[in-house]
C-alpha cells in the first residue's frame, strides 16, 4: 500500500522486490533505494537501483521472466 512518504514506499518496493526474488531464488546484490535520486526537492522521486548481477543470476532472472510471460 503506497504511503505519503517516497522514501518509506521506496524502502518497501526494495523490500518487496528482494523479497519475490528471493522465492524465484534470484540475489541482486546491489539491490536498494538510489539514493541521489532522493534529493532536496519538495517532491523527491527515489529510484530503486537494481545494479549488477553475474551471469547465472542474469540468466536465471531471464528464465523467470519469460516463464512469467506466459
Amino acid at each position: 500500500m503506497p504511503t505519503a512518504d517516497p522514501l518509506s514506499e521506496a524502502a518497501n518496493a526494495v523490500r518487496e522486490l528482494n523479497e519475490s526474488l528471493a522465492a524465484c531464488g534470484i540475489t541482486l546484490p546491489s539491490l536498494r533505494i538510489d539514493l541521489p535520486s532522493c534529493g532536496f526537492s519538495a517532491t523527491p522521486r527515489p529510484l530503486v537501483e537494481l545494479g549488477r548481477c553475474n551471469l547465472e543470476t542474469a540468466r536465471r532472472l531471464t528464465l523467470v521472466l519469460r516463464e512469467a510471460a506466459r
